[in-house]
């Protein structure tokens, strides 16, 4: 690990500030993913900005009756907490469905959103990588790609996103707050945070430099049966080959994100109209832009499969 200076953030707008004066700066709370980049050399920071200590660590109902969800609450308290449990249960079990308890212990709202890639060509500093290494190439185009992306890739990245969370997050409707360097804030629906990887697969959300993810709203309730299902080589401690987040209402209508197989909480919402009308139909529309590999065309029947499931749980 390369050497860097560190700090206390006091708060928010002095950390934003800090941040924006100092491109090579990143923001460090749980640090489950940036201090593993950092080992390998991946991440180089020259300065780290330590934000715990800003007070965004509570869960706390919003006067439409929505739910403001903390930047730094750590995903265990989160998915154990009663409100989410009763009224946002997809959360709840998409969070526990990722990582182990030790690293949900330790990690926060903002970060599991904001976590990187875990394309094995991204962590290796041997092989091109355009994330890493923007015009280098991708390794992963015509290498092994079993657990990359079908769909929302682009012909300089095929890398998918790991997060649970944020798949439950899309499906429900979040809205990310910032605040940026000189003090404005921003309401970020979560389907605009995430980019597309096109010709930057370098830049990966619309956060700007120093901007700061301090909480997540949800809207209200909506009611309906809330399912994670979570298909992995093995039953613990797994990314998603493909995962469902979804909450489906009796008469067969909802909403639908999928995971596992593109660079961003995948969701198109004119599938979801054609949910009564089974999987397959559905699967369709969301996968009507695929472009599936050698090595990962399997996903795309793993995709009406897993949907599938999920729809037959759902009618109960």
């Amino acid at each position: 690990m390369r050497a860097f200076s560190y700090e206390r953030a006091t708060s928010v707008e002095a950390a934003a500030k800090a941040a924006a004066r100092n491109p090579e700066a990143k923001f460090i709370a749980g640090g489950t993913n940036i201090l593993d980049l950092m080992k390998l050399e991946i991440e180089q920071p020259s300065h780290l900005i330590d934000v715990n200590g800003l007070g965004l660590d509570t869960i706390e109902k919003t006067s439409d009756g929505g739910l403001r969800i903390g930047a730094f609450v750590r995903n265990t308290d989160l998915a154990a907490n009663e409100t989410v449990r009763r009224d946002y249960a997809l959360l709840s079990r998409a969070l526990v469905a990722g990582a182990s308890g030790q690293l949900r212990n330790k990690a926060t709202t903002a970060g599991n959103l904001l976590q990187r890639t875990r394309c094995p060509y991204f962590y290796d500093p041997n092989q091109p990588c355009n994330k890493r290494q923007p015009g280098s190439g991708c390794s992963a185009i015509g290498g092994f790609t079993r657990q990359l992306g079908v769909v929302g890739v682009s012909d300089a990245c095929i890398a998918t996103h790991p997060s649970d969370m944020a798949v439950a997050m899309r499906a429900l409707d979040a809205v990310v707050e910032t605040t940026g360097a000189t003090g404005e804030k921003r309401a970020i629906p979560i389907a605009d945070l995430h980019r597309l990887p096109g010709d930057t697969p370098h830049i990966e959300t619309v956060l700007e430099r120093g901007e700061l993810i301090t909480g997540v709203v949800l809207p209200k309730p909506a009611g309906g049966k809330h399912i994670y299902r979570k298909v992995r080589d093995r039953a613990s401690y797994a990314f998603a080959l493909v995962s469902v987040g979804a909450v489906v209402h009796p008469d067969g209508t909802g909403s639908i994100a999928i995971g596992g197989i593109a660079p961003k909480p995948w969701r198109i919402e004119a599938a979801e109209s054609e949910l009564p009308k089974g999987a397959r139909t559905a699967s369709a529309i969301l996968l009507a832009d695929a472009r599936p590999t050698e090595h990962n065309r399997f996903k795309v029947d793993l995709v009406e499969r897993t949907l599938g499931a999920v729809l037959a749980e759902a009618r109960g």
